[in-house]
């Protein structure tokens, strides 16, 4: 893998250029919205006591975009009792998997509350939501990079992303975790959402962890990268030439980046030089729109992946914040 994109010191001084929408956030005040009120109560069904033991497991169903049921894991630490809770999104073609999966952060104190990914869950790692409020009106390329893309009403990301900020909500809300100290993270496309989950829920995640993330500066993503998931719509524009200006206007309500700007909580993040699908001039687009404090782990030599020692360096900075 070469060094394809920015130099760091050019990476150090890039932003997005891509305007934002006027509506952007009336845009998402009334998804929102939307989803709260068709929302009905989540529910917990304890799972597998016999293989988890002192660590309670709960599969959890709540409420997503317009009202979708959407599955999930609530896995609670020993003794759990106003603890900290961290919200977990999962990267592309991934599920929720299973409660062994996600064990390290009740080892340490901490609740973890996995969200399912709707429509996935087919390629890395199982998952058990389908996307029911799925809008087809038009053509589309496999995968759902393009499910509904003409129009940000309809577009899969925008399902995706309230389900994010439900998410959230619901898990400020359960009993034995402390909504004052509520994080959210996730990689590649877990990243993305939790900086989205962090902007439209700026009042209640206090720390947004985010590695590698997907969905940020996608006009210049789907334009500089050849790799998939990013591919999907280069195909797709590629064939359907009269579809690309509605297509791209559509990624400027569900790009990272732009949302950024309104995130408060303490972020950290993470990047590698290497990275072909989510280039780096990308992901320092995003981290450069937050104002809140930050700070971003540069890996020279790496890929779309995160390396072992970043994954101690996140707890110890949720131990730190949280």
């Amino acid at each position: 893998m070469p060094w394809f994109d920015l130099s760091e010191a050019e990476l150090r001084d890039y932003r997005i250029s891509t305007p934002e929408p006027d509506d952007l956030d009336a845009f998402w005040a009334t998804r929102l919205a939307e989803a709260a009120d068709a929302a009905t109560p989540p529910t917990l069904t304890r799972h597998a006591e016999d293989a988890y033991g002192a660590v309670r497991v709960h599969d959890v169903e709540f409420s997503g975009a317009r009202g979708d049921r959407i599955r999930g894991w609530f896995l609670q630490p020993p003794g759990a009792r106003d603890v900290p809770v961290v919200v977990t999104f999962i990267g592309y073609g991934g599920g929720r998997g299973l409660p062994v999966e996600h064990l390290a952060l009740p080892a340490i104190g901490i609740a973890a509350f996995v969200m399912d990914t709707r429509g996935q869950g087919g390629g890395w790692t199982t998952g058990s939501t389908g996307d029911p409020g799925r809008e087809t009106d038009g053509p589309e390329y496999p995968g759902v990079m393009t499910r509904g893309i003409t129009s940000p009403e309809t577009y899969y990301y925008t399902r995706l992303m309230t389900d994010a900020a439900r998410a959230v909500q619901v898990a400020a809300a359960l009993d034995g975790v402390d909504p004052a100290r509520l994080a959210v993270q996730g990689i590649s496309q877990g990243g993305g959402l939790a900086l989205a989950a962090a902007a439209l829920q700026p009042d209640l995640v206090s720390v947004c962890q985010a590695d590698v993330p997907f969905l940020c500066d996608l006009q210049r993503a789907v334009g500089l990268t050849g790799e998939f998931p990013y591919r999907e719509v280069a195909n797709f524009l590629s064939q359907q030439v009269d579809l690309a200006d509605r297509a791209l206007d559509t990624l400027r309500y569900v790009d990272c980046a732009l949302l950024a700007r309104r995130i408060r909580a303490t972020t950290l993040m993470s990047v590698g030089l290497m990275d072909e699908t989510c280039p780096p001039s990308t992901v320092f687009a995003a981290y450069h729109e937050i104002s809140a404090p930050k700070e971003i782990a540069v890996h020279a030599f790496g890929g779309h992946a995160v390396p072992g020692a970043h994954l101690e360096r996140r707890l110890r900075h949720l131990r730190a914040t949280l």
